[in-house]
């Protein structure tokens, strides 16, 4: 396995009464057990295309060469895409050399840049400063009805025209967007056909928080020299315990799912996920949206929280220890003991902290990780923790498959959809209503 996860602090007996009752879990761990063997029938009926992709390798060579197109010639790369046609791909960019929130792309080869939200103020500034003639554009979307997304690319093209580029827009952008058939429009390929852009298809069965193992994640992530085969094979062991054997008891997703199950009955309404690693930032943003759309249905559903450790134990550590017990948290740390710079001794002492003295920036994360996952038992406060000693692609790719197959358990047992999100197709209609009208 490529992490491993502990819930022993999650239980009452472990934080001061709490935590989640023994009872509660066994509960829940039944009610996965159901959801489990329909998680089971989907994969053998193949009615869940989702757990297909950990395997296949067939479409490996296709997105290879689409990113090696990308790349060609480029200077910088831009995906254009809103929520799950964005955020995995950005989770993955992280395992490169795109580090730091703000910062971009730091090693060789063309910068990324992923505008997954639409703000006219900094879209347009970014469009008068990119090298256009260099510049790749991939736009995302499942439907092409996103109107995000068809008012950014409606920009790239006014822009490459006032350019005089816009005679090479086949050459510059790539699309990507469910098959049009059955006479149903699909605005995004009817606005960049007849610029004789090429499309790739997105898997009308896959839902686009649940994309990132497709052509959706892996494209952007192969553009960026990422091993897109070890991030298939990772998720390939997140799935594996569904069909090896495995005791349900033994089975981290399914334990994971149960965790979160009897922390909903017990009314803890806020899961909180802590991740002690920058390249584990755009991952929470993704976590959020996957679990927040999946689950919040029907009156059920828990609030989600992405933190990001140390900052986060500034800014949200005192609500966390001394306000409401509402919350179950989950830290992921990393093996960052040994790595960094190392702490002079005589600067050390100057500073007030000898202890510092040769040690290194990794020692002190993770010594803050741990310390926060035994200050939030001993404060009551129930906590799980996932430990990934190497973060590479079959990690990423591994805890990836594990929290979409997390959330779909959960769902399953909590007796809601984990795929449709009605409330926001709604907003989507109003939002372009309200447009039309003039309103705003």
């Amino acid at each position: 396995m490529s992490f491993t996860q502990s819930i022993d602090l999650a239980l009452a007996a472990q934080v001061g009464g709490h935590g989640l009752p023994a009872t509660a879990i066994e509960a829940a761990l039944s009610a996965v057990g159901t959801a489990a063997e329909r998680l089971r029938e989907d994969q053998s009926k193949g009615t869940l295309p989702l757990l297909r992709l950990p395997a296949t390798t067939d479409d490996l060579d296709s997105i290879r060469a689409t990113a090696a197109k990308l790349r060609e010639g480029a200077t910088d790369i831009v995906v254009l895409g809103v929520g799950g046609s964005s955020l995995g791909a950005q989770a993955l960019a992280q395992l490169a050399d795109y580090l730091v929130p703000g910062l971009g792309r730091l090693g060789d080869g063309p910068r990324i840049h992923f505008f997954d939200n639409l703000d006219p103020l900094t879209y347009e500034a970014v469009l008068e400063r990119l090298p256009l003639g260099t510049t790749r554009f991939f736009a995302v979307s499942k439907s092409g009805g996103t109107g995000e997304t068809l008012m950014q690319v409606i920009a790239v093209l006014t822009a490459l025209d006032r350019a005089g580029l816009r005679d090479r827009a086949k050459d510059i952008i790539f699309g990507l967007s469910e098959p049009q058939k059955d006479g149903k429009r699909n605005a995004l390929r009817d606005l960049l056909a007849p610029e004789g852009v090429s499309f790739l298809e997105h898997d009308p069965n896959v839902g686009g928080r649940y994309s990132v193992l497709s052509n959706v994640g892996l494209i952007p992530a192969a553009a960026l020299n990422i091993d897109v085969a070890a991030i298939r094979a990772g998720a390939a062991k997140a799935l594996a315990p569904f069909g090896d054997g495995t005791e349900l008891k033994d089975n981290p997703a399914a334990v994971g799912a149960a965790l979160n199950v009897a922390a909903t009955l017990e009314g803890k309404g806020i899961a909180v996920v802590m991740a002690y690693a920058d390249r584990l930032e755009r991952f929470m943003k993704w976590w959020v949206q996957l679990w927040a759309e999946s689950l919040g249905k029907d009156g059920k559903g828990t609030q989600p929280v992405g933190a990001l450790g140390p900052v986060d134990q500034h800014s949200q550590q005192q609500l966390y220890l001394a306000g409401p017990k509402d919350k179950l948290f989950t830290v992921i740390t990393t093996d960052v003991a040994g790595k960094g710079s190392v702490m002079d001794e005589a600067l050390s002492k100057r500073a007030g902290e000898p202890g510092f003295a040769h040690k290194r920036i990794g020692d002190f994360v993770a010594a803050q990780g741990l310390a926060m996952i035994d200050t939030f038992a001993k404060n009551g406060c129930p906590v799980r923790r996932i430990h990934v000693p190497v973060l590479n692609e079959t990690a990423m790719g591994q805890l990836l498959m594990h929290f979409m197959l997390e959330t779909i358990l959960t769902g399953y047992a909590l007796g809601v959809d984990p795929f449709d999100q009605p409330a926001v197709e709604e907003a989507k209609i109003l939002a372009k209503k309200y447009l039309t009208e003039g309103k705003g």
